[in-house]
This record gives C-alpha cells, sequence and structure tokens, in this order.
C-alpha cells in the first residue's frame, strides 16, 4: 500500500507519484503506465506542457472500462501551461485536458508556472521570437486563481495547487483563495533541500510536492536534442547515499526517495523501466534512523544545487513573475 498525504481540503494524495516528463512515445508511455498501475501506482502526474495526456487517457480508460481500477481510487494531476496563464484561457486548456485524459475531473489541477507566455496556438507550448521565450508582461496570479475556482465550484477540479512558485507567490495566493492552493510542486532533492520554502508551505498549509528526486538525469538527452548541454548532478552516484542504500539492500533511488517521503513530501519519480518503476514505489519497508535523515541533509547546496532554472528559455527572467529572482 502506497502511504498518503491528507491535503488541506481533506483529500488524500499518494505520497509516491509517477511523473511523466520527457515522456511522449506512444509505446513507451503506455507500458510504462500498465507496469505502474500493476505494481500499484495511483498518483499520475502529467501537464499539457509534456504531449503526453491523450496516451495517459487512453491506458487510464482502458484500466477504468476493464473494471481493474475505479476513478476513486485514482489521483490524476496536470497543469495549466504557462500559454493558458489568462482568465479566458482556464476553461479552454482545462476542458483540452479532460478530453485527451478522457476524464470528467481533474484531482488536483495547478498553475504550471507563476510566469505567462503569449499565446500562439494550442500547439506552440514555449513560443519564442528570435530565439528568446514571448513573455506575457500581463501575467495576473490572482486574477487567474479566481477562474480556477469557478472550475473547482462547477465540479470539473478536485483540488488546486501551483509549481515552481515561490514562498511570496504561495503567500499572495492563500491571501485571496476561496479554494485554498494544497500543493506546490517543485524541484527537490537532497542536493536541493528547499527547506526555507518547505518551510513557508507548512505554515500555509501546502503540502509540497518533489519533481527531479533524482536531479533528473535523464534530462542530458532530452536537452541534447534541442541544441542544449546538461550534465547530470550525479545524485543517484553520492557515496553517501550509495552507504545507507547498501546498509538496507536498496538502491539509491529508494534511498533518495525514502528520505523525502519519510519527511512528508510527495514524490514522482519518473522511470520507463518496469523493475525501476517498481522499485520506486518500494520504500515504506524502510525507516531511516535519525543519523541517517542528518547525513542526507548535510548534502544539500542550498541554490547553487537548483537545475531546473528554465535558462533554456532566454529572457524568462525578465517576466515580473519569474520565480526565482535573486537566487
Amino acid at each position: 500500500m502506497v502511504e498518503t498525504i491528507t491535503l488541506q481540503n481533506g483529500k488524500k494524495m499518494p505520497i509516491v507519484g509517477l511523473g511523466s516528463y520527457q515522456v511522449s512515445d506512444e509505446l513507451e508511455l503506455e507500458t510504462t503506465l500498465n507496469a505502474a498501475l500493476e505494481a500499484g501506482y495511483r498518483h499520475i502526474d502529467t501537464a499539457y506542457l509534456y504531449g503526453n495526456e491523450h496516451i495517459i487517457g487512453r491506458v487510464l480508460k482502458n484500466w477504468l472500462d476493464t473494471g481493474r481500477i475505479t476513478r476513486e481510487e485514482l489521483f490524476v494531476v496536470t497543469k495549466l501551461p504557462a500559454i493558458g496563464m489568462t482568465t479566458e484561457k482556464v476553461p479552454h486548456f482545462l476542458n483540452k485536458s479532460l478530453s485527451s485524459l478522457q476524464l470528467s475531473y481533474i484531482d488536483l489541477y495547478l498553475i504550471h508556472t507563476p510566469f505567462g507566455l503569449q499565446y500562439v496556438d494550442d500547439e506552440t507550448r514555449f513560443p519564442t521570437k528570435d530565439g528568446a521565450a514571448l513573455i506575457d508582461l500581463t501575467t495576473d496570479l490572482v486574477a487567474i486563481w479566481k477562474a480556477l475556482e469557478v472550475e473547482v465550484d462547477a465540479g470539473r477540479v478536485k483540488s488546486l495547487g501551483i509549481s515552481n512558485f515561490n514562498g511570496e507567490q504561495a503567500q499572495r495566493i492563500v491571501n485571496i483563495a476561496r479554494h485554498k492552493p494544497v500543493n506546490n510542486q517543485v524541484e527537490l532533492h537532497a542536493y536541493f533541500q528547499q527547506k526555507e520554502l518547505r518551510e513557508i508551505c507548512k505554515k500555509l498549509g501546502i503540502s509540497v510536492c518533489a519533481y527531479a528526486p533524482f536531479g533528473s538525469p535523464g534530462r542530458k538527452t532530452f536537452y541534447a536534442a534541442r541544441g542544449v548541454q546538461f550534465e547530470s548532478n550525479g545524485l543517484l552516484e553520492d557515496p553517501t547515499v550509495a552507504r545507507i542504500a547498501n546498509k538496507y539492500g536498496k538502491t539509491s533511488a529508494q534511498i533518495l526517495l525514502r528520505f523525502l517521503t519519510q519527511q512528508g513530501v510527495i514524490v514522482i519519480p519518473k522511470s520507463v523501466n518496469p523493475t525501476r518503476i517498481q522499485q520506486n514505489i518500494q520504500v515504506f519497508d524502510i525507516q531511516l534512523s535519525p543519523e541517517e535523515i542528518k547525513e542526507l541533509e548535510a548534502l544539500d547546496q542550498g541554490d547553487a544545487g537548483r537545475t531546473f532554472t528554465f535558462s533554456v528559455f532566454r529572457g524568462i527572467q525578465n517576466h515580473p513573475e519569474f520565480p526565482f529572482k535573486g537566487k
């Protein structure tokens, strides 16, 4: 059984989910998702940006239609894209996600980034001109949140959340929200532990979900195809992590996940390997000691450990809602 986190609105969110970033090949994702569901995953994370909602929807529909799972067992997360960051585009992109996923509601709908990009068309997910991001300087987070709350009132979204938001942005939403944000999905791993942000979220009643809990080593291939250099931070090869893993007969990945889940952080590791998919959910049979937690906490590099800076989108730092200013 996968442990759950009770969100501030009373909904329960599985603490381990399947990430699907960088997985858009149909056969690969179908195989991955089937393996995950068979292994016991019920929390599935996707986004309009990833371009794979339709594949996930097809697999989920098959499982639902054949009675292998009920809708109530699933916890599906998707996200409003940066090109949808206007009040009129909120229902448009939610409808597209619901249609692709073949669902009548989303369990958790996140604002993917606090900054908005200019809408060109539905397929231009990151619009650029002369290599620079086409930013939308008029992004109004409060207005967008109120438009999202209408979707909760209508029953098309069960919970709302944010992603890549800093503490000030999270506080600003909480100040005006009827339906409070229940989750903030951010980069978080042993080299970048986000302790200050986690403390702010805790005070605001916002759970934290870690994307890239291994530092996202698969990005090297993904970015290379787009002409961008990226080197893994080597977290999976860290000697401290390896030593603790050896003690428990676990993989380094399992120790990194247990380090976070034991502290109440939700994780969404991505893998397309059926063995690793199964291993990533088998982390609840060990309990790291306080000394081991301290050893892993000591690996934190602070802001130097951040690997997702959105720097591949030239000029995005000029957006007034860019979340990492001064970082």
